[in-house]
This record gives C-alpha cells, sequence and structure tokens, in this order.
C-alpha cells in the first residue's frame, strides 16, 4: 500500500473535483474533523457536502442526494443515531448507506446496528480506512439492500 496525503493541501479543499465517483453527505458538530473527512474523500475525487448536525442533514438530504452519509454520534440538536433512525424510516433515504464516525460504546455500536447503519468508523481514524469503507459503500450502493456484512466488519474498528 501506498501512503496517502493526509495534510489539507489548501488548493485541494476549495477546488472542485472534476470526476467525481460518487456524493457524501458528511454530518458532524466539529468543523475541523469535517473539513478533515472532506479533504481526504475529495482527494480520491468524492464530491462532499457538509451538515453540522443531524437536524441540518435532514433539511439538505433531498436536495444533496448523496450516495453515501457519514454521521457523527454525538450532536446538538439530533444526534447520529436517531438521524439515523430518521433516514431509515423515509422511503426517500432508506437505502442510502450510512457510515457512522464517531468514538462509539460497544452499546452505540449494537443500537446503530437496530437502525440500519451500515459500518461504522472509530475516531480518530486511519484516513486511508476512511477512504476505503466510503468507495466499498458507495461501490455497492447501486441495488443495495439495507444491511450487508460491511457493518459487522468495520463495528470491530468501533472500540479502538
Amino acid at each position: 500500500m501506498g501512503k496517502r496525503r493526509t495534510r489539507w493541501p489548501g488548493s485541494t479543499y476549495a477546488r472542485v473535483v472534476p470526476s467525481t465517483s460518487g456524493r457524501v453527505l458528511v454530518v458532524d458538530d466539529n468543523k475541523v474533523i469535517r473539513q478533515l473527512i472532506r479533504v481526504n474523500l475529495e482527494l480520491e475525487g468524492i464530491e462532499v457536502v457538509t451538515a453540522a448536525d443531524g437536524a441540518e442533514c435532514l433539511e439538505v438530504v433531498h436536495q444533496v442526494r448523496p450516495d453515501l452519509i457519514t454521521l457523527d454520534v454525538v450532536m446538538p440538536r439530533l444526534d447520529g443515531l436517531r438521524t439515523a433512525g430518521r433516514l431509515r424510516s423515509d422511503p426517500r433515504t432508506a437505502g442510502i448507506p450510512l457510515l457512522i464516525v464517531s468514538a462509539c460504546t460497544q452499546h452505540e455500536v449494537d443500537s446503530g446496528l437496530d437502525v440500519g447503519v451500515d459500518a461504522f468508523l472509530a475516531k480518530p481514524f486511519d484516513p486511508q480506512e476512511l477512504v476505503r469503507v466510503v468507495q466499498s459503500l458507495v461501490g455497492s450502493s447501486t441495488g443495495r439492500v439495507r444491511g450487508s456484512g460491511d457493518a459487522e466488519a468495520a463495528a470491530g474498528h468501533a472500540g479502538n
């Protein structure tokens, strides 16, 4: 495996990525984490839109129409697990893969699996692992049935 750039090159953050391979809605109340996720995904040609919490996510998700949504668990107004539940209960968003990026407890992982979260990535995360999981979920989202083995495979990372 080659090394990937993990620093934030200023020009990449502002640049529109011409050959996008998916659109991700990144939901986290921490601006630095949103930017870190954004930069690492944009370096791989993935378009990124951000929201500051679950309530904002639910407001913009229908305009954005993402291929994947990343959610932090602890956020003001509407946390990640309740947001995931609402996304799953809406037929328009029920099929969008959901990735929890958070310092999860086992209880939160179990609760996330119960509401239909597809995968988990523990903070602090390895940027290469973030890209791998996102590309895997975006790549398999066409015709996807909720609840693949990705959640169980990634759940092992949650306690780290």
